[in-house]
């Protein structure tokens, strides 16, 4: 099998090498139990570091297309019709399978590349990303999204490159007040849902007020949960005396919650409370915003 290597192309020489050597596997030019060149030969070949060859042939067997025999060599995997694959592998498979068939009706490589991105771009989402810098804040709207909407969702900071790798088939989401930072990061036009925050006495609502001996426990992994929660329990009449702020990230969090009358907690650390607690789960995003998130989902997911 030839391969061909461009060293000024953007993409790494390692996975033009497992992207050729997928695609040779599919159109069987690399037979099943083939051995293929070893590290040192095919970094000799086409002048390449050594340490190319073998990261590429790891990835490779990672994804289940190779499989290393001690003291022979790399060697093409033999699949039965019945394996089972994994993820990564069947789209592999189905990539390889479509640029092998592109190329045998004459496409070119930017023929191909431009219908993938035009398909890629009028597809409807399939997940909502949370771009949110607060790592314990993030998971607590991850996780009162996906339970809401019953929908993929994944989370990411505002340190992390939000490149098209990332973006691509996502709706994004973020909280309304980090607006103009989100947008700065984002390409130009890209339309971002906004979440607004629902206040924390409805927790409390038609709960007879605690008396003045009795303490509300405010429990949470998440600085921002346990800040915002002291401010508006306050304005809404508690007294700062009768509310007791835990940390979860802390050890020994856990300990006097019995004795309060009630703890207040969100929806991550709450699956980590005690059963015989009077748990009041607090979820911070307001139910308009939740409404939107589901119309979105009806409006242009319904076939899903």
């Amino acid at each position: 099998m030839r391969l061909w290597l461009s060293k000024s192309s953007e993409v790494p020489i390692r996975e033009q090498l497992v992207s050729q050597i997928v695609l040779g596997i599919v159109s069987n030019d690399l037979q099943s139990n083939q051995r293929l060149p070893s590290t040192r030969e095919l970094a000799r070949r086409y002048k390449i570091h050594a340490n190319t060859v073998s990261a590429a042939y790891r990835d490779l067997a990672r994804r289940g297309w190779v499989e290393f025999r001690k003291g022979s060599g790399v060697y093409v995997r033999e699949f039965e019709d019945n394996r089972t694959l994994d993820a990564d592998f069947e789209l592999d498979q189905l990539i390889a399978l479509l640029l092998q068939k592109s190329r045998k009706l004459g496409f070119s490589l930017g023929e191909i590349q431009s219908r993938v991105k035009h398909w890629l771009e009028v597809q409807p989402p399939d997940r909502f990303l949370v771009i949110e810098p607060d790592k314990e804040l993030r998971r607590i709207l991850v996780t009162e999204i996906k339970e809401a909407t019953d929908f993929r969702v994944e989370g990411v900071g505002l340190d992390e490159p939000l490149n098209e790798k990332v973006l691509t088939g996502a709706a994004c989401v973020a909280l309304y007040d980090e607006t103009e930072k989100v947008l700065s990061l984002l390409p130009p036009n890209t339309n971002v849902l906004l979440l607004r925050l629902r206040s924390i006495p409805t927790a409390i609502q038609g709960r007879k007020k605690p008396s003045s001996d009795e303490l509300i426990a405010v429990v949470s992994h998440c600085h921002e949960f346990l800040k915002m929660s002291r401010t508006i329990l306050i304005a809404a009449g508690i007294e700062p005396e009768a509310l007791s702020l835990c940390d979860a990230r802390k050890k020994g969090w856990q300990k006097g919650l019995r004795s309060c009358a009630f703890v207040i907690t969100d929806a991550v650390t709450a699956k980590q409370m005690s059963p015989d607690l009077d748990v009041r789960e607090f979820r911070l995003i307001a139910d308009s915003s939740i409404d939107e998130l589901k119309k979105f989902i009806e409006q242009f997911l319904s076939d899903k």
